[in-house]
């Protein structure tokens, strides 16, 4: 019972406090206005302002908002001495978030920036729910961009840069719509390693890149040598078909340099020739063994010297101005088949 009657006095209380303020407040607001119907034309110049097509007044009257929010754009008109308002921005606005050292759920340290895009989508509840919004939300940004990093991975880190941002811009928008604030867009700028994990990294990496590389190269080995197989069995088909693969390697060398190229010259090539000079050697060798075999078959004669047939070649060498003998005693010397005979 006592509890029920302190409440009622306390409402009751309160009751005639805001009776009274409002009492108070209209006449404070009647004095207000006629001083401004006293000192026209020069009070318009201080009861009439202006705001921007992106900014709005917020405007307080006797320290209370008054009713129908923000105004503007254009202008409004407020009472002097009991009237007072505040501009607000509604330009999206950037936020560079200093670098935020952050030790990943892998134990590795990295400094990480981003960049916050944001904007105030309530006027009068950016200005009566926080004392500096812009201030409040810059701040949560870097806490919150430490407490994403710390929950991740260094590779999700470096390749999941979008999923990250889209998280950290959710949670900051959730947290910023009390105050007025609208989130826009968050982008992580860099993120810096250490340069000893740098180097590891790009050893590693290099090392992948080369081992890749000698697969790739066995690869291309291991089909090339199945073309060559093919190309062989091809060209063992058909013999000529190497001959024309060497003057296409000719044609295709000679028509990058001019140059002097010195190859084994194939013997196919000259296989005809060969063959010529074999069949004509062999001719001469059987014309020759068949002379030989004809000449001794033939028998040879034996010359016997005889004393009156030589006497009378001695006489006739020594004697030559001798005159000749008679037919019936003139000698017959017949040289026939290499035979000398003398007839007395």
């Amino acid at each position: 019972m006592p509890d029920t009657i302190s409440v009622i006095d306390t409402r009751r209380i309160n009751g005639d406090m805001n009776h009274q303020a409002s009492t108070c407040g209209k006449i404070l607001i009647f004095l207000s206005v006629c001083l401004v119907i006293l000192t026209l034309p020069f009070s318009l110049f201080v009861c009439f302002k202006v705001v921007q097509e992106y900014e709005r007044a917020v405007i307080f009257r006797l320290g209370r908002l008054m009713q129908g929010g923000a105004k503007g754009p254009g202008i409004f008109f407020i009472l002097p001495c009991i009237d007072s308002y505040a501009r607000v921005d509604l330009r999206t606005r950037t936020y560079d978030v200093p670098p935020q050292e952050v030790l990943t759920k892998d134990s590795v340290t990295v400094s990480v920036d981003a960049v916050v895009y944001y904007r105030v989508s309530n006027a009068t509840v950016s200005i009566a729910n926080v004392e500096n919004a812009h201030h409040s939300t810059r701040l949560l940004a870097q806490t919150t961009l430490r407490n994403t990093m710390g929950t991740q991975h260094l590779h999700e880190i470096l390749s999941e840069r979008m999923t990250i941002s889209d998280t950290m811009q959710v949670q900051l928008d959730e947290a910023t719509d009390a105050w007025g604030i609208k989130v826009e867009r968050v982008e992580i700028k860099d993120v810096r390693l250490p340069v000893q994990l740098q180097r590891a990294m790009a050893a590693e990496a290099e090392a992948a890149r080369e081992a890749r590389a000698k697969v790739i190269a066995a690869e291309g080995e291991q089909k090339a040598s199945r073309a060559l197989r093919e190309a062989s069995e091809v060209i063992g088909d058909s013999p000529a078909a190497l001959q024309l693969r060497y003057l296409q390697t000719l044609s295709a060398i000679s028509a990058e340099k001019n140059s002097t190229i010195v190859f084994p010259l194939p013997i196919d090539l000259i296989t005809y020739f060969l063959k010529s000079n074999d069949a004509d050697t062999i001719k001469t060798a059987a014309n020759t063994a068949q002379a030989i075999a004809d000449r001794e078959a033939v028998p040879t004669p034996i010359i016997v010297p005889s004393t009156t047939a030589a006497a009378a070649a001695i006489a006739a060498a020594t004697a030559p101005m001798v005159a000749a003998p008679s037919s019936s005693n003139a000698n017959n010397v017949n040289h026939e088949n290499g035979i000398v005979t003398a007839a007395m």
